[in-house]
């Protein structure tokens, strides 16, 4: 998949395409049903199936109090929709300069001189230009004039026909549940980040972690221990992941994301970027008497955890 950061980044002659616009954080199952329309729709003319996407949710910018944690970091993003066999991808920067412009010249400027569409896909409720101004009719009649046609694409409703969004994702990640999120997204939701130097506890007690820099790429779920999978350098581990301030023990950070890569005991991640798909949540955090309580329920987490992801006792 082509990435473009900037309009000036897409060369001259790129296109014809047909495109999609949104935010499309965490790419969930929503997302992907629009892009699977959208290459139904590009394969007849042999159309570049792009879409148009920002670089921070809008809200950050116009309503801040009302801006939700995003599910994924730009990158994360971007290797989801490349997933997705997707032709390109234009990141545009979501700027005071670009939340003003009025709805022709985000035609004219973006789809037409950029892009060169020939085909846009939206939803029913999609507003663009200056404080949501044009609406879909709008873009109907600006691509009459313009070379394009607009598809409007229903909303994709999961159980009890509530539409799939990223607010329901995060709604259920806030609350541990990662199996249901993984219904609604099509894959595990993933964090990403840098493994860092503990305080080295879990190796005293027998379960070694990989420590996630607090600057964590993605939604972390609720405090809790997951079964999960640990991939760093392309290479898959199953892994049990503990998330929260282990409150057995004194001067804990508020929360730090640790993963234990089971049957790896000796392996060496320092400085390494992991990945951690979410897979299932086995328990809350909670206080034990001491260290011995702790390593047996580590014990006994670990077995779940064994039996979630399929990986023999050892």
């Amino acid at each position: 998949m082509l990435a473009f950061e900037s309009l000036d980044a897409v060369p001259a002659d790129f296109g014809p395409s047909a495109v999609t616009i949104g935010k499309f954080d965490g790419v969930h199952a929503g997302h992907r049903a629009v892009l699977a329309r959208l290459d139904q729709l590009a394969a007849p003319d042999g159309l570049a199936t792009t879409v148009l996407t920002f670089d921070r949710n809008p809200l950050s910018l116009l309503k801040p109090a009302e801006c939700p944690e995003s599910l994924v970091s730009n990158a994360q993003k971007l290797d989801l929709l490349g997933s997705t066999g997707l032709d390109a991808t234009l990141v545009v920067k979501f700027d005071r300069a670009f939340s003003t412009l009025p709805p022709e010249e985000f035609v004219t400027r973006i789809l037409v001189d950029t892009l060169h569409a020939r085909l846009v896909l939206v939803g029913r409720d999609f507003r663009f230009g200056v404080r949501g101004s044009g609406n879909v009719a709008q873009l109907t009649e600006l691509g009459a004039r313009y070379g394009f046609t607009v598809s409007v694409m229903e909303d994709v409703a999961s159980e009890g026909d509530r539409r799939v969004s990223s607010t329901w994702v995060r709604e259920l990640l806030s609350d541990g549940k990662v199996k249901e999120a993984t219904d609604l997204l099509g894959a595990p939701h993933t964090i990403r980040g840098l493994v860092v130097h503990g305080l080295q506890r879990g190796r005293t007690l027998g379960y070694p972690t990989a420590n996630l820099s607090p600057e964590v790429e993605g939604f972390v779920p609720a405090d809790g221990v997951y079964a999960a999978w640990l991939t760093v350098r392309g290479i898959r581990y199953p892994a049990a992941v503990s998330i929260g301030n282990n409150p057995t023990f004194e001067g804990v950070a508020a929360q730090q994301v640790e993963a234990h890569a089971i049957d790896q005991d000796g392996l060496d991640l320092y400085g390494e970027v992991a990945d951690i798909a979410f897979v299932e949540y086995i328990r809350g955090m909670r206080k034990f008497t001491g260290p011995e309580a702790l390593a047996e329920q580590m014990g006994a987490d670990e077995r779940r955890i064994r039996e979630v992801l399929g990986v023999a006792p050892r």
